[in-house]
């Protein structure tokens, strides 16, 4: 009959622990458009969901040694190992959190011995010896749901971060890559520019010789030391930025400054003749940022639950049991048996305003990290839209580069012949020569350009996280 008349009033306590308060989360509306802006008029037509953000990265990049740069990178940089170690410490917090939904018991034991000497008549002397053992527990019911308030926004939180950790590995693949490009095309000028110095010191030996048996007047010879100075002018800085790009990949590596193997070279770089962007919804579910944004306003939405419930009254249970006599032989006897049991109830009264302030500031918590989730999708539309417009003018700008190069080399082997033969001034020749030079530095620029739009269009569409 006793156990009988328990069952209500726990039914009750099972009901109120089964509330929570606060809303319940529901993904906002976007305004998500149709298509990117830079996507081709047949794509508008045909929206495909086939994307590069889909992609795995050594799929994207082909060069082993780049693959090995970047395997390197995610192993050892200590930006991702700096975020891999906040998702362990978030994993803790979320550990921290849930456990306040359970009773906490703890068990102690304890030994005593007292001599009392005899004071006066009426108080003899004694002496005992006794001990103690308890066991005691502590439980707040969770019956507002505020504890699992609590432990849902600590496991959003724990998901944004994690979702943070991506968006650093996403970094690192993109800047090891892209600076990895830069290093090939400080290569590729390098080149460019010792081939050239070598040229033109053949031409001012011969110019030289000319000037000697008087063939050829001494501006021309000038004009010639011109030339070969302003080739020769490039080449230390050059060196001087290929050791500084060393150092940087170096760094990504998280290893000292020193050399980096080369792979391909730069005009042997793959690229896709096609690159598809996919449709704009799945940018919410892809990258990494906008899913870190959605998780963090998750949580504070749970953090909305947690200060509704402290206007409720705060309930706790508490329990102790245990053995305690004077005589050690009769420590666990039924006679020694003790406990106590005790339910206390708080409700706020007068606070001060710090629970409505508490409220209130929850709910524009929540407001920030719903503007944040927004600007964070328009940011990522904008940088998509970009890097398509970007990789697909620096793909034509590379094209009639490559048509000028092509032009400006005719121009420079006409000009030394017509030269030669007295159909043109040094002039001619000294003009035809910087300009077939400065082409050859632009092409190179325009190949770097054209894969760095590549690796920022990959970027943008949420790649390179996926392992």
């Amino acid at each position: 009959m006793r156990y009988r008349r328990l069952l209500p009033a726990l039914a009750v306590c099972g009901l109120l622990a089964g509330c929570t308060l606060g809303p319940k989360y529901h993904r906002p509306a976007i305004n998500v458009p149709p298509l990117y802006r830079g996507q081709s008029a047949s794509a508008s037509t045909r929206p495909s969901t086939a994307s590069l953000g889909n992609e795995k990265w050594w799929a994207v990049f082909h060069d082993p040694v780049l693959q090995q740069l970047i395997r390197t990178a995610l192993k050892q940089n200590y930006n991702v190992r700096i975020a891999a170690a906040r998702v362990l410490q978030q994993q803790a917090e979320l550990g921290i959190t849930r456990a306040n939904q359970f009773p906490m018991a703890s068990a102690g034991a304890q030994v005593f011995s007292q001599n009392n000497p005899k004071i006066t008549s009426a108080f003899p002397a004694f002496e005992e010896i006794g001990g103690q053992v308890n066991l005691s527990v502590l439980w707040n019911p969770d019956f507002w749901g505020k504890y699992r308030r609590e432990t849902q926004a600590a496991r959003d939180q724990l998901l944004a971060t994690e979702w943070g950790r991506q968006d650093v590995i996403t970094s690192v693949v993109s800047d090891v890559a892209a600076d990895y490009f830069q290093l090939r095309e400080l290569d590729l000028a390098l080149q460019i520019s010792q081939r050239t110095l070598a040229s033109r010191q053949d031409s001012l030996r011969l110019t030289r010789v000319l000037a000697d048996h008087g063939t050829v007047s001494q501006l021309d010879l000038r004009q010639s030391q011109e030339l070969v100075d302003t080739a020769a002018e490039q080449i230390p800085a050059l060196q001087l930025q290929i050791k500084q790009e060393e150092n940087a990949i170096r760094v990504l590596l998280g290893e000292n400054p020193g050399p980096i193997a080369r792979g391909m070279k730069l005009t042997q770089e793959p690229l896709p003749a096609a690159v598809p962007a996919g449709l704009p919804s799945q940018l919410l579910e892809r990258r990494p940022d906008i899913r870190e944004a959605e998780a963090e306003l998750m949580a504070a939405n749970a953090n909305i639950g947690v200060a509704r419930a402290d206007f409720f009254p705060n309930i706790s249970l508490t329990g102790t049991t245990g053995f305690e006599s004077y005589a050690l032989n009769r420590l666990f006897s039924p006679s020694a048996l003790l406990w106590n049991t005790a339910a206390s109830v708080t409700q706020p009264v007068f606070e001060a305003g710090v629970l409505r302030s508490g409220m209130r500031l929850a709910r524009a918590q929540e407001e920030q990290m719903l503007l944040t989730y927004k600007q964070t999708i328009i940011y990522a539309f904008q940088q998509v839209s970009d890097a398509l417009i970007a990789y697909q003018k620096d793909r034509e700008f590379d094209e009639q580069q490559e048509r000028l190069t092509i032009a400006a080399g005719d121009a420079d082997r006409l000009s030394k012949v017509l030269y030669q033969h007295g159909g043109a001034s040094y002039l001619q020749v000294l003009t035809s020569e910087t300009n077939y030079f400065a082409a050859e530095l632009n092409l190179a620029q325009a190949e770097l350009n054209e894969r760095l739009a590549l690796v920022q269009l990959y970027n943008a569409l949420g790649g390179g996280w996926q392992q």
